[in-house]
């Protein structure tokens, strides 16, 4: 079983800043696409952004596009997901999943951490 672990979640005003972390095991952890999500209350899970297992590649979804930016560092087993200029509904528990594959991805996520809650205050 491979384990993944979110965290940097907080409280933020909207406007400012946050930068999460996902560690993750396992000796392949460069041969995987890692992925954002997130869960706001009373919807469904979105895609977030997802970065290639080399990081050489990433893709966002529109909402987050120009704002957020997700990296990695495969030494470390980490990736992370900057997010600026914060809106209030960014507000969402957010989580960080291994793809199956090396490429960007919205689907194929095998692994999930547990989720890390992030509040932007208004």
């Amino acid at each position: 079983q491979v384990y993944v672990a979110e965290s940097g979640g907080g409280l933020v005003q909207a406007g400012g800043s946050l930068r999460l972390s996902c560690a993750a095991s396992g000796r392949t952890f460069s041969s995987h696409a890692m992925g954002w999500f997130r869960q706001a209350p009373g919807k469904e899970r979105e895609f977030v952004a997802v970065i290639s297992g080399s990081g050489g590649s990433t893709y966002y979804a529109g909402s987050v596009k120009g704002r957020f930016t997700a990296s990695r560092d495969n030494a470390k087993n980490t990736v992370y997901l900057q997010m600026n200029s914060l809106k209030p509904e960014d507000t969402a528990v957010y989580y960080c999943a291994r793809n199956i594959g090396s490429e960007v991805s919205r689907e194929g996520y095998e692994y999930w951490g547990q989720g890390t809650q992030v509040t932007v205050s208004s």
